[in-house]
């Protein structure tokens, strides 16, 4: 099983990943086995060969699972990908590359793996879970609550959008959009489950998102094989709100820099034009000011 770890717990060394310009290959979570593969074993190479696989199948299609034993039939590898279904073949074959390489970087070397980016999602693993069902929230993403709480005439038409996408469309598939009023919803479920199996996730998907996120007029809950959404009036959670304390401690941070930088350009401009007087008065008030005073824990 992946031991899920969420971004925003995560180091600001992996922040570059939050900052993706297209939006649709924004960072949402990954998880990563405990377990390790030896360098150069066959595993290795049959997961190698299962990744290649993959990105080829992305350059034509938004879903696609294999199975790699070419070096070893004893430690085969298992893997799948799924991008948003109104997603473009392009986009979608950015989208998996993205999520390759992100891959690579949070899980090295690792039995078995996830990345779920806003709109595709990769997954391998040593144990097979393709075609298996999988309810298990995985992540969840809240909205501001909405003015009055339930009272609120938001919440009738958000019960009724999220229970439109609980019946499975009549053209079939795993990609399903609902809506009421002014409340928008969609879901998707990972390709190798059934009609009937697909619609259970999302019913579980439907009572996790009103359990965890209560009166929020936006939210988005992952489940290990389907995803949810609804957003209203333009209400949907910006990408930014699950890192809103990084985002305030990185602006902090860079608001201190930018004012020690300006602070010793200052003394050196008043150094160089000989005031040694003047100088030393300043610099005595910087030593003071707390922002000249940077730590971190």
């Amino acid at each position: 099983m992946l031991k899920l770890f969420l971004l925003f717990f995560l180091s600001l060394s992996l922040l570059p990943f939050i900052s993706c310009s297209d939006d649709y290959e924004s960072f949402v979570y990954a998880g990563c086995s405990e377990t390790k593969y030896t360098p150069g074993s066959p595993y290795q190479l049959n997961v190698e060969s299962l990744l290649t696989s993959l990105s080829k199948a992305a350059e034509s299609s938004t879903y696609a699972n294999d199975t790699s034993s070419t070096a070893s039939s004893a430690d085969p590898a298992y893997g799948l990908f799924q991008c948003r279904a109104d997603l473009p073949i392009s986009d979608c074959d950015s989208c998996i590359r993205s999520a390759l390489s992100q891959l690579s970087a949070l899980c090295p070397a690792a039995t078995g793996g996830g990345v779920q980016l806003r709109s595709c999602f990769l997954r391998y693993d040593k144990e097979s879970f393709i075609g298996k069902p999988d309810n298990t929230l995985l992540y969840k993403r809240c909205g501001g609550a909405a003015a009055g709480g339930y009272a609120s005439n938001i919440f009738g038409m958000r019960d009724a959008a999220l229970g439109s996408l609980t019946t499975a469309p009549p053209t079939g598939g795993s990609y399903r959009v609902g809506g009421a009023g002014y409340v928008q919803a969609m879901a998707q479920c990972v390709g190798d489950l059934s009609p009937q199996e697909c619609s259970d996730c999302v019913e579980s998907a439907v009572a996790q998102v009103k359990a965890a996120c209560g009166f929020a007029v936006g939210a988005d809950v992952y489940l290990g094989k389907c995803y949810l959404q609804y957003w209203s009036n333009g209400a949907y959670p910006s990408r930014h709100d699950h890192v809103d304390e990084t985002g305030k401690t990185l602006a902090i941070i860079i608001g201190i820099l930018a004012a020690v930088a300006l602070i010793l350009v200052f003394l050196s401009f008043i150094r160089r034009a000989g005031s040694r007087g003047l100088y030393s008065f300043f610099y005595s008030i910087s030593l003071m000011h707390p922002w000249t005073k940077i730590s971190f824990i």
